[in-house]
């Protein structure tokens, strides 16, 4: 019998919340070196050197991977033998472990947690309460798989009740395309089989926190359902071409993890959730000798990259910038921002827009007019930081306010990740304005770039507030260019025909 003390249990979960919050998981890295050094396609190419120096300057610098430090979802496995020295719940006790690591002074990570979802939805300031899955396993160990979600890979989830006749492979072929690029591949995808609905999504996810280990797997050859459908699903996915960020290439997952379940008899149901570029879990066993020890990895662990300046490479300060000059930039092409940009996310967008159809104009002190936005929800600066992690947002999510502002502001260019709508693409090529994509997924590098900050209106929405950034060589890419030719699309389409091209003279 084990005696599993309240404090050791609270200590440990928010020890492992702050170390996966820099620390990705080893065999991610390794997986996203070997992308990176197959990968064909030069933007994609670029963009996994981007998430492995992120990588490696948040393991040195102890800062977020990604400024959307998720929700958290802890597996809590405890064994029959298992005594609790606890006057609270296991639920409580995650959620005081949460509430200490996400406000830790050293490494304070944003808050995403919203309560009452339907209505007010109102900040919980801590990031509690967690999602706690509780199993009774045999033994006098407490085993415990805890990860944090960001919106970006978790909003792309999708559950379907197939026929028992329908293929799986089919459906998830059919489906990966309609997640776009909001996910942040190259990443993992979990997918759950079986049980009822609920069933195959809590497999889902649990899937997502193994080992990644699908080279192995390939190497020995697969022997269950599951592995082969690993397997099969690991060639096909890749060779549709999406790539990383969606650019086009290579490598869109390193792995596919499948966990199935008994189900009914009539009944197929089928969860797909993708894990992004900043994957983050670790696993830890508490056996009543103290918390769990996490032993951080070694810098030499991390590859040395450099980012390569090729010919389409370009430096442009934006101060002053007009669309005459917006019009010699191509989709695909890298330039390194400097000077000075805004930023706005949901609620400033939505804020102007009242302001505007009310006939209050923009607030006092912001001027959009031939200027550039950042969709950007920054984690709080600590120490000498001018800003904390800052990494792109889902830019979609802006999509029914663009034409708006390309309208009615004189803004001439947006900052985001991810693809945009086709509305979107057509207002950015009748307004004769650029559309660049900054990595997800390098959210600590892209601060780095960041040399000046300062809020210039809607201070009480707190990280939503309009900024303005100084920036000095931010590395972004056009995504969409003022003719409306869009990555996002041409990418894609351009490397799975290339990978099939590949893949025929290889069998001929």
């Amino acid at each position: 019998m084990s005696i599993i003390k309240k404090q050791d249990f609270i200590d440990s979960i928010a020890d492992a919340l702050q170390y996966i919050s820099y620390y990705h998981p080893l065999d991610f890295v390794q997986a996203a070196k070997a992308a990176y050094d197959r990968e064909a396609n030069p933007a994609a190419k670029d963009a996994l050197a981007q998430i492995l120096i992120n990588s490696r300057m948040s393991a040195e610098g102890h800062r977020p991977l990604c400024q959307d430090t998720g929700i958290v979802t802890c597996f809590v496995k405890i064994g029959m033998q298992v005594q609790w020295d606890s006057d609270m719940t296991v639920q409580e006790m995650v959620d005081e472990g949460t509430r200490r690591a996400y406000t830790n002074p050293d490494n304070p990570l944003r808050a995403s947690v919203l309560a009452d979802p339907a209505g007010s939805r109102k900040n919980t300031k801590d990031n509690a309460p967690a999602v706690v899955h509780i199993d009774m396993i045999p033994g006098n160990k407490v085993e415990v798989s805890i990860a944090a979600k960001g919106g970006g890979s978790e909003n792309k989830s999708k559950m379907v009740m197939l026929n028992p006749s329908d293929d799986i492979v089919e459906w998830v072929l059919k489906t990966v395309p309609t997640m776009g690029a909001g996910w942040c591949p190259p990443g993992m995808l979990g997918i759950g089989i079986g049980g009822t609905a609920e069933k195959a999504a809590v497999l889902a996810k649990e899937a997502l926190m193994e080992h990644i280990d699908i080279q192995e797997l390939i190497a020995r050859g697969p022997q269950t359902t599951e592995e082969k459908l690993r397997v099969d699903l690991y060639d096909k996915v890749n060779k549709l071409g999406i790539g990383a960020q969606g650019l086009g290439g290579l490598t869109t997952v390193l792995d596919v993890k499948v966990k199935s379940a008994p189900t009914h008899a009539a009944s197929k149901p089928v969860v797909m959730i993708p894990n992004c570029a900043a994957t983050r879990h670790v696993h830890f066993e508490l056996d009543g000798s103290g918390p769990a020890e996490l032993t951080p990895p070694k810098l030499s662990d991390w590859p040395e990259i450099t980012r390569e300046a090729g010919g389409n490479v370009r430096r442009v300060n934006v101060d002053g910038i007009t669309k005459a000059e917006l019009a010699s930039w191509k989709s695909g092409d890298t330039v390194l921002l400097s000077g000075k940009i805004l930023t706005g996310r949901d609620a400033a967008h939505k804020r102007i827009a009242d302001m505007l159809k009310n006939g209050e104009g923009l607030p006092e002190g912001v001027d959009f007019t031939n200027r550039f936005i950042y969709y950007v929800g920054p984690v709080d600066a600590v120490r000498d930081e001018v800003v904390g992690p800052a990494g792109p947002t889902t830019s979609t999510r802006m999509d029914k306010f663009t034409d708006m502002m390309l309208g009615e502001t004189g803004l001439i260019g947006m900052i985001g990740k991810s693809e945009r709508g086709p509305k979107t693409v057509e207002s950015i090529k009748q307004h004769k304005a650029v559309y660049l994509m900054a990595v997800g997924g390098a959210a600590y590098l892209v601060a780095k770039a960041i040399k000046k900050a300062r809020v210039v209106a809607f201070a009480d929405l707190g990280m939503e507030a309009i900024y303005e950034f100084e920036v000095e060589d931010m590395p972004v890419t056009v995504a969409v260019d003022s003719e409306g030719n869009n990555i996002h699309e041409t990418g894609p389409a351009y490397w799975s025909a290339k990978i099939a091209e590949l893949d025929g003279k290889l069998s001929s």
